[in-house]
């Protein structure tokens, strides 16, 4: 029997390529979007969704279940980033950034839970980042909220395993994707004591999406989590200096650590 797979955030990117190499392997494939009419022609059936509106949450996921009867893979991809001096970004745009990549993700996982106990089984793949494992400097807040839903996957999967349902967290690293494009970018302001840095750190971080790995890598790790009975607690998917990186925080001294990170970024 075909399983039944929810991608929040799949009309472009890594949501639209998992969606695709899904779509590929027999599996019944539904993405969110918040203005699906602006896909008319997308691979897979999008779904009005905005992971900031519980409402449109639940009419999505009733929608699935009302359609197919189950719900058996959520993909919890939906995600935006922002940049910029933390001493320079509204508090409010940090705010926004939380509701979508760390409550959002939160509302979407508590809206399927009730199904998949009633099912006895499903599987929750939050999609995070490596940037997550460490502070990342004009990347801070992003990096908090990646981090923030890694360790709120550490604790709710021990919740609900009980009732069959396994959550993990799988980190990507750079893909080229149109991330940036959908960035809040706190303003390089022409009297900041960050303005060359800053710019210096954009021109570096838009390089690194442009240059990326090619997202079907994720579709593909994806897939082969979905092929296993027991998913681990976290993956991470990127290049080896990407995910090396993580080990060298694990073993180095937080300093030197630290200066590493200044020399990459130039600071």
């Amino acid at each position: 029997m075909s399983k039944v797979v929810l991608i929040t955030g799949g009309s472009s990117g890594i949501g639209k390529s998992v969606g695709e190499f899904l779509l590929q392997k027999g599996f019944i494939v539904y993405g969110t979007s918040r203005n699906p009419q602006n896909n008319p022609n997308h691979p897979f059936q999008l779904i009005a969704l905005d992971v900031t509106n519980v409402e449109t949450i639940q009419k999505a996921i009733d929608k699935v279940i009302s359609n197919e009867g189950r719900i058996d893979v959520l993909v919890n991809n939906a995600g935006m980033g922002i940049t910029g001096p933390i001493e320079e970004t509204p508090t409010q745009e940090m705010r926004n950034v939380f509701e979508t990549n760390f409550f959002g993700a939160i509302e979407v996982m508590k809206a399927v839970l009730p199904q998949m106990r009633q099912q006895k089984r499903g599987l929750i793949i939050n999609v995070t980042s490596i940037a997550g494992y460490m502070g990342l400097p004009f990347r801070g807040i992003y990096s908090a909220t990646k981090g923030a839903l890694e360790i709120v996957t550490e604790a709710i999967r021990m919740e609900v395993k009980g009732f069959g349902i396994h959550i993990t967290n799988v980190a990507p690293g750079d893909f080229a994707t149109n991330i940036a494009s959908g960035r809040y970018h706190t303003p390089v302001f022409e009297n900041s004591p960050y303005k060359k840095t800053y710019q210096e750190n954009l021109d570096l971080m838009n390089a690194h999406v442009d240059s990326g790995s090619d997202p079907l890598e994720m579709a593909k790790a994806i897939y082969k989590i979905t092929q296993t009975s027991k998913p681990k607690v976290h993956y991470k998917v990127g290049n080896f200096m990407q995910k090396f990186s993580i080990v060298l925080k694990k073993i180095l001294p937080d300093t030197i650590y630290e200066k590493l990170l200044m020399n990459h970024y130039k600071l």
